[in-house]
């Protein structure tokens, strides 16, 4: 192609140029790009095992968890990341990994976001050099080069944003430095999301304390250095290890003590230690319409669409930043306008399905949605449990960037389709069978049907997955050589222990893990030994197979028992979904 210049909206400052790799398919760094290498290790992407070190790296928008701002950032500090970043979507989790590399520790890159034309012509040729917001590219890098730039677009400021007395004494460094920077950034991403003000938030859950490299524990120790404390209550996320066990696990004290040490960091700066994936399971999940700061992609999903608490789905840093403040942007999901449906997808009939559905679905939802938030239609009588919706908002969120879904007379923002939508039309898209079909072949993809381990709780188990568990391991007897690990925090394990639930399945060989989850866990928690892995979660199956390099079995809770207790797993996809096409 010839040689072409693009402006765009720029959300990272600097320069750089290099050779194009492009896909059509959104990207999560997290779980999809290993920190320490550039390697894209999501499996299931097109660019599986390319190199991002020093590309220009072109797609669509993030996706996934919201750790990929963590990601990006040990990419930027070990210089691995790739030379800039061309999208066809705004996406935070991308730029606030950038803004903090750069307002802390003075490195960027560019992120430009094009108009979808534009996006395409770049996507479509070899090279690239970006400068500020302007984008060249063509077939000839040396063409690239020498083709002359108009002039650069200023950088964006936020004096458009309308801002309290309070907001303007924490940016003018009055309640310390540590609140300042804070407030430097949440300015700065407010302007970026079109916010004209900030608001007020009741609570936060931080993801941040998730362990990608020492850039995540240099951030927030320099944060609790300079007096860093929170403002309003805050819980923390699951953290990389077992925060009291992970010595007597085995763990590298390499890995095992930074990963503690962020948690103590966080804690120091007045979080409480909750260490889970699933804080909607505590006492302190917030009501219908409260304005909060959570993030961890299953949560801010289930906190939106399940609960109707409003939040964006907020990026690793910028979760602490605002509960340093307890200020938000006003944008997004804070607001009416931002939580309406953009798309209705009708679900096919099923009969006698079983729980391995909701995972599947929203696996297979996520997909189909991508950005936009769905309603969908088809399950007014299926009545989903709390852990049914789950296990469907977790694997929704993994392969969606949109912060929320509606289930029509399910969820409560739903309760008509005028509710989900606003009144507006919608596109539709109708799920077939051979769909979910497809998307279960892409999580069940072992070559194998031995299991080796079968892995439980990704998001954390709920009290309630516990009991059924333990239903269906009473009176079997576990397969010597299969390992069972269940996933769950403190307060779920707790109320377990109490129950005499816990001691009656480590008696069947179930090995309880707190305070972290299945997309941290490495060696020896997983055995060494073990080549396949089973899961009832959407989530892991995808993510599973990169992190850990394991092939996975996917199925329901009862089928992993099984598999537990037999040490192999049925061949293909369940009757309830294969019978469908007879």
């Amino acid at each position: 192609m010839n040689e072409a210049v693009f402006r765009g909206a720029a959300f990272g400052h600097g320069e750089a140029a290099g050779e194009i790799i492009a896909s059509d398919v959104e990207l999560s760094f997290w779980g999809g790009v290993d920190p320490l290498s550039g390697e894209v290790i999501d499996r299931h992407h097109p660019l599986s095992g390319q190199i991002l070190t020093g590309k220009v790296l072109v797609i669509p928008s993030g996706r996934g968890s919201c750790s990929g701002s963590g990601v990006i950032l040990e990419l930027l500090l070990t210089g691995k990341a790739p030379a800039a970043i061309v999208a066809e979507r705004e996406d935070d989790i991308l730029t606030l990994g950038v803004v903090i590399a750069e307002e802390v520790f003075g490195k960027s890159i560019p992120v430009v976001v094009l108009n979808p034309r534009e996006f395409l012509q770049v996507a479509t040729a070899r090279y690239a050099r970006v400068d500020g917001n302007r984008v060249v590219c063509g077939n000839d890098p040396d063409a690239v080069r020498a083709l002359p730039l108009a002039e650069r677009e200023p950088r964006n400021n936020v004096s458009d944003l309308s801002m309290s007395k309070a907001d303007q004494a924490y940016l003018d460094g009055t309640y310390g430095k540590a609140a300042q920077v804070a407030m430097k950034v949440i300015l700065r991403m407010a302007h970026l999301q079109g916010a004209n003000r900030l608001i007020d938030v009741t609570q936060a859950h931080i993801d941040g304390c998730v362990y990608t490299g020492h850039g995540s524990l240099r951030f927030a120790q320099q944060l609790r250095d300079w007096g860093g404390r929170v403002t309003v209550p805050t819980t923390l996320n699951s953290i990389s290890v077992d925060h009291r066990r992970w010595r007597v696990q085995g763990i590298d004290p390499a890995f095992g003590e930074p990963a503690s040490q962020l948690g103590d960091a966080y804690i120091d700066m007045g979080a409480q230690p909750t260490f889970t994936c699933a804080p909607y399971l505590l006492d302190s999940a917030p009501d219908k319409g409260e304005q909060i700061v959570w993030a961890e992609s299953n949560a801010v999903v289930y906190a939106n669409s399940v609960l109707g608490a409003r939040t964006m789905k907020y990026p690793d840093f910028l979760d602490i930043c605002i509960a340093l403040t307890g200020r938000a942007p006003l944008a997004g999901c804070h607001i009416e306008s931002g939580r309406r449906a953009a798309l209705r997808i009708n679900v096919p009939k099923l009969k006698n399905f079983d729980d391995a559905f909701y995972p599947l679905l929203g696996y297979h939802v996520g997909l189909v949605a991508a950005n936009r938030i769905p309603v969908l239609t088809g399950l007014e009588q299926a009545a989903p449990s709390q852990d049914d919706l789950k296990a469907f908002g977790a694997a929704f969120a993994t392969t969606s960037s949109a912060p929320m879904f509606h289930i029509l007379g399910v969820t409560p923002e739903a309760v008509t389709l005028n509710d989900a939508t606003g009144g507006t039309s919608v596109p539709t898209v109708e799920i077939s069978i051979e769909d979910l079909l497809q998307s279960w072949r892409e999580l069940d993809s072992a070559p194998s049907l031995s299991v080796d381990l079968v892995s439980l709780g990704n998001p954390h188990f709920s009290f309630s997955e516990c009991e059924k568990l333990a239903i269906l391991c009473r009176g079997r007897t576990k397969h010597n050589d299969v390992s069972v690990v269940v996933t769950c925090g403190r307060a779920t394990h707790d109320k377990v222990r109490k129950a005499g639930i816990l001691s009656e399945l480590e008696r069947f060989g179930v090995q309880f893990v707190t305070d972290t989850c299945w997309c941290m866990i490495t060696e020896p928690i997983v055995p060494p030994t073990a080549a396949t892995i089973m899961t009832n979660s959407g989530k892991y199956a995808h993510y599973g197979p990169g992190l850990t390099g394991r092939s996975f079995h996917f199925g329901s809770l009862a089928a992993c028992v099984e598999a537990a207790c037999t040490g192999v797993t049925s061949d293909g996809s369940p009757p309830w979904l294969r019978d469908c096409l007879r």
